[in-house]
């Protein structure tokens, strides 16, 4: 790639593989694609080989890719353009503005939307905006004033930082401050969440339709097992969907106060529901030394995390998961497997779960993906990152 200052707007000339990769859709712009081009936090004019015009980008380094394809026309990134954004995609979620059930849903989802590097959600009187690049966060006050424009009923907007370099993660950004804790509803259960404590905010919202199954029959009369449970919002939806009890493990310290949260939000005793702070693998060794058994297993890991004694990553380590879940499961119990690693396909995670299964009889029974407030981009497969599979275990 060549690159040519044209007045304030760079000229960039890409190769044949970009050009096809642009037009067929996909708008995440990769380091890889282009030679000797980093992030600069810019606009830029994209070219082909011979000089034809292809679109509008911007480049900004963020933990994905150096920056995002806009438009096949040029742009000028006003208020005016991103009200027309968020004009349309708002009335793409209008059966979720008018549910009686739900108050926290995604209404901005990055190249799904049209516009990567930025994502926003609403909790219930709240906004909370994430920018994932300097470009996007540069850009927040034309942002905000369009957001506020498309929707004056929000009383009140949160940003999080989801890139390096600034010395904070979270802030107060317009209008009324949001109470400490509140709650939300989803699926017409209660959780309670948080908007300015760190990155996180009590809940992920992309998981809302695998709770929606087991508030309505996968749980019920079940014991349930949730690893990697965080805030235990699985085991609240399990529990209000009729479980007998259940068992949330995740070695954060802070889960069990935030996971207590959740099920007062809810009304719901404890007394049958158990939060353990220990090690996911420490666990299943445990569960093993103990005899317990499940009848339903929620395993909902990080991507990637490392502790004292060992590191794990999706991509290569979740057959083991299966495997010892495998071990911990009643006849004819059900797995629930989550995975929201991007670089990883429906297939290679597939691969995975058989890996673990082995020679264990087993029927899938479902594949849930990104819900359909998280918007995707049919062109980009790692767009819908999210991939959730229920198993029946057949012995």
């Amino acid at each position: 790639m060549i690159s040519v200052i044209i007045g304030v707007m760079k000229k960039l000339y890409v190769d044949h593989l970009a050009e096809k990769k642009i037009r067929r859709g996909i708008q995440l712009l990769d380091g890889r694609d282009f030679q000797n081009v980093t992030g600069s936090d810019e606009l830029v004019n994209l070219h082909n080989s011979k000089g034809q015009f292809l679109g509008t980008a911007y480049l900004s380094n963020q933990n994905k890719g150096i920056g995002w394809f806009l438009s096949n026309q040029i742009l000028d990134l006003t208020k005016e353009y991103f009200v027309a954004l968020f004009q349309q995609a708002r009335q793409k979620r209008h059966s979720y503005e008018k549910s009686d059930l739900t108050s926290a849903y995604r209404v901005f989802n990055q190249d799904g939307d049209n516009f990567g590097g930025l994502t926003i959600d609403l909790y219930g009187d709240y906004a909370l905006l994430s920018w994932y690049n300097p470009f996007v966060y540069n850009l927040s006050a034309v942002i905000v004033d369009a957001f506020q424009t498309v929707y004056p009923e929000i009383k009140g907007g949160y940003e999080k930082i989801r890139f390096k370099g600034l010395d904070y993660e979270s802030a107060h950004l317009y209008g009324q401050e949001a109470p400490d804790t509140f709650t939300i509803l989803e699926n017409g259960v209660r959780y309670s969440v948080f908007m300015n404590d760190g990155l996180m905010t009590g809940i992920f919202l992309d998981q809302h339709e695998v709770r929606d199954s087991l508030v309505n029959g996968l749980a019920l009369g079940k014991t349930v097992l949730n690893m990697f449970s965080y805030t235990a919002a699985f085991s609240v939806a399990a529990a209000m969907g009729g479980a007998s009890e259940t068992t949330s493990v995740d070695l954060a310290k802070r889960s069990r106060e935030l996971s207590q949260a959740h099920f007062d939000a809810s009304g719901l005793p404890t007394d049958n529901h158990r939060f353990i702070v220990m090690d996911v693998f420490e666990y299943f060794k445990y569960a093993k030394r103990k005899d317990l058994k499940f009848d339903v297993i929620v395993i909902d890991p990080p991507s990637f995390a490392r502790n004292k004694k060992q590191t794990f990553s999706v991509v290569k380590d979740y057959h083991k998961l299966i495997a010892q879940a495998v071990e911990l499961l009643n006849p004819k119990g059900t797995i629930i497997a989550s995975t929201n690693a991007a670089n990883m396909t429906v297939e290679q995670f597939k691969k995975q779960l058989e890996k673990g299964f082995g020679s264990i009889k087993h029927s899938y029974i479902d594949l849930k993906q990104l819900p359909g407030d998280f918007a995707t981009n049919p062109a980009d497969v790692s767009s819908n990152y999210l991939k959730v599979y229920t198993i029946k275990v057949n012995q």
